[in-house]
């Protein structure tokens, strides 16, 4: 029968889960499911665009682009920043424009930007697997409801454990402090 490990591993406690749905898996996934209903989530209505969804605003760093600077000028600053960093821009996903070309039209602006420090993130994923699920380290670019480019990403600083090794803390607060610099400087238009 096969095996599956839980995320507990970063506290040193694996468990093996069996494959094979038993008693308490049903009940299990019956209460969570009853969790999501009791959760206090409020859908977006038409009119609120920005409502919350179950509290994920706390899990990211939104930056409005200050005025003057265009998206064009924050993806270059981001990127010149990035080099100047030493963070490798490892992709980039155009998602708007992937939109338009399969016929969807009055499409804002959204484009990802992945960088990534390969050392310090093969650190991580060392240290637990749980960690690959958010690398590289991702930063979006969007185009809001008036026109207004924002840069938005996931707040790295919620990720650190309070098991991580301290080399392995400092070279990850590094990066993040690299990130935010990436972010600063593509909101401020920054070259």
């Amino acid at each position: 029968m096969p095996m599956f490990r839980t995320a507990e591993r970063d506290l040193g406690l694996e468990k093996k889960v069996p494959a094979k749905p038993g008693p308490w898996l049903r009940r299990r996934l019956f209460f969570g499911a009853l969790l999501l209903l009791v959760l206090p989530f409020r859908p977006a209505l038409p009119g609120q665009p920005n409502a919350p969804v179950a509290g994920i605003a706390k899990t990211v760093i939104e930056v409005r682009l200050k005025k003057g600077v265009t998206i064009d000028d924050a993806i270059s600053s981001m990127k010149l920043r990035a080099s100047l960093l030493n963070l490798k821009l490892v992709a980039h996903q155009p998602l708007s424009k992937q939109l338009i070309a399969s016929g969807i039209k009055n499409v804002r602006r959204l484009e990802i930007y992945q960088f990534c420090n390969p050392l310090t993130a093969y650190d991580m994923v060392r240290f637990n697997m749980a960690y690959a699920a958010y690398l590289p380290c991702r930063i979006a670019v969007v185009e809001d409801a008036h026109g207004r480019g924002w840069l938005v990403m996931l707040d790295p600083e919620r990720l650190l454990s309070p098991k991580m090794p301290p080399n392995l803390r400092k070279k990850a607060e590094r990066v993040i402090a690299d990130l935010k610099e990436i972010v600063k400087a593509g909101a401020e238009g920054a070259l």
